[in-house]
């Protein structure tokens, strides 16, 4: 298994805990989540190397803790940061099961070269397979979250990807015309994992993967089922989207779901 990870592996001061199973670890999200708690610095600058530090745009968000999972993909051990205080900070199932796509079906995506946006990053595993294998990625997230998303993205990508990966904000449904011009920027496959839950910007997520979306764009959802509010998104992304059913992994209730744009 080879190391993807530039030569200091761990963020400074902090050491690696178990990975957990899945129920397990989603159960311990839900449960921290749901508490108050700001502080800490994730990684402090002696814990950077300079290479990365000239790289680092954004600053981590100042969260109590921070832990590191460990993963492997493409051959590679991949180790992301997380802190179990924010959902955008943690890696959950759906990310999980696009990774196992993109890693069984490199040679049918062709990921090589191909241009990748994916929505709603959070920490970056996505992100990092698709470095891995190739693509040349922009990870978008809310603003709170792209410190530590770069931090994970360098980290795992620096020493092996071809292309190094972007990071930009994407708020759903705000300035999209102005900050992703369709003039200037066009995506092979726009990816995403788990933005589906209960919230209330299900329509501006669906109104920004629409935008995002061009001829020949391949959209890749993977999501966890858990409401109602999750099949109603699904009956409207059936609306706008050819929608092809890949795979589904019962362990985790979670479905993944090839979309082109439908076109008058």
């Amino acid at each position: 298994m080879d190391m993807c990870l530039s030569s200091a592996q761990q963020p400074g001061h902090f050491g690696e805990t178990p990975r957990t199973s899945d129920g397990q670890l989603e159960a311990k999200k839900k449960e921290t989540l749901q508490k108050d708690g700001i502080g800490g610095l994730p990684v402090d600058s002696d814990g950077i190397e300079p290479s990365l530090q000239s790289l680092q745009k954004y600053t981590p968000t100042n969260y109590a803790s921070y832990t590191q999972e460990n993963y492997t993909y493409a051959g590679k051990k991949i180790v992301i940061q997380e802190s179990i205080e924010s959902y955008g900070a943690v890696v959950w199932p759906g990310a999980v099961a696009l990774c196992q796509y993109l890693e069984e079906h490199t040679e049918e995506l062709n990921l090589r070269d191909a241009k990748v946006l994916e929505i709603g990053a959070g920490p970056g595993l996505v992100s990092i397979v698709a470095s891995i294998l190739g693509a040349q990625v922009t990870a978008t997230d809310l603003p709170d979250v792209l410190g530590n998303l770069q931090y994970n993205l360098l980290k795992n990508t620096l020493q092996c990807a071809v292309h190094l990966p972007d990071v930009k904000e994407l708020v759903w449904g705000e300035d999209l015309e102005q900050n992703f011009p369709k003039s200037t920027f066009y995506y092979d496959y726009l990816l995403a994992s788990d933005v589906v839950y209960h919230h209330y910007s299900l329509d501006k997520l669906l109104a920004t993967m629409v935008y995002l979306c061009q001829p020949g764009t391949v959209l890749l959802w993977a999501n966890k089922f858990r409401f109602s509010t999750d099949y109603e998104f699904l009956e409207k992304f059936k609306q706008v989207f050819n929608t092809t059913l890949l795979a589904e992994f019962p362990e985790s209730t979670t479905k993944l779901f090839k979309g082109t744009l439908k076109w008058d």
